[in-house]
């Protein structure tokens, strides 16, 4: 991978993190990095997902794969959250 594919991994993964946080109600007290963990890991997950669907390579803009990637990435961060937060209590 050139430093390019990993800068772009890093912005799509910190996009998608958010994205992933927005979708959880309440509020996540997890740190930003864990965020952007969270979101190179889905960004990265939904792609294989929609790979295998057949869904990764469509014309304009490829709704079904950001849908799979942001729900992996909201998956993520309520699993995050809980143990972050369980974490920090004890």
């Amino acid at each position: 991978m050139e430093v390019t594919g990993i800068f772009s991994a890093i912005v799509i993964g910190l996009i998608i993190g958010a994205l992933g946080r927005l979708v959880v109600p309440g509020r996540q007290a997890i740190p930003i990095w864990l965020t952007l963990v969270i979101g190179v890991v889905a960004a990265i997950l939904g792609t294989a997902v929609a790979s295998v669907l057949g869904v990764a390579e469509t014309a304009g803009i490829d709704w079904i794969e950001l849908f799979i990637q942001v729900g992996f990435a909201a998956i993520g961060v309520v699993i995050a959250a809980g143990a972050y937060g369980r974490r920090r209590i004890h």
